[in-house]
């Protein structure tokens, strides 16, 4: 995958997971998991620039594994609560699928 395509992926992820993370903060409601999974893969994704300019790969491949792990937990805690909102389900669900798409690009 080319450096400019991997920034491009990495720019949409980092809107997918703001979006996931808006929609989680006005939703008092939501699991204390999830809320804390979302918000790490809010405070992980602000370290995409520094990890898609560096050009290694490799620490690349490791940062999209972690976020994709993060990713699935949240989702999983998504499915395990029973008050959550289609909207919050449909953000956190489009996060996850996106991280684990890029993932399978990049291995």
């Amino acid at each position: 995958m080319q450096a400019s395509e991997i920034q491009k992926r990495f720019t949409h992820l980092q809107q997918s997971i703001e979006q996931a993370s808006q929609t989680c903060r006005t939703d008092a409601t939501l699991p204390k998991d999830l809320v804390e999974c979302v918000d790490e893969l809010d405070q992980q994704s602000a370290s995409a620039k520094k990890v898609t300019t560096s050009n290694d790969q490799d620490r690349t491949r490791h940062w999209v594994d972690d976020l994709e792990r993060i990713g699935d937990s949240a989702e999983k805690a998504c499915e395990r609560a029973a008050n959550v909102n289609a909207g919050t389900k449909k953000a956190v669900s489009s996060v996850h699928a996106e991280l684990s798409d890029l993932k399978k690009q990049l291995h």
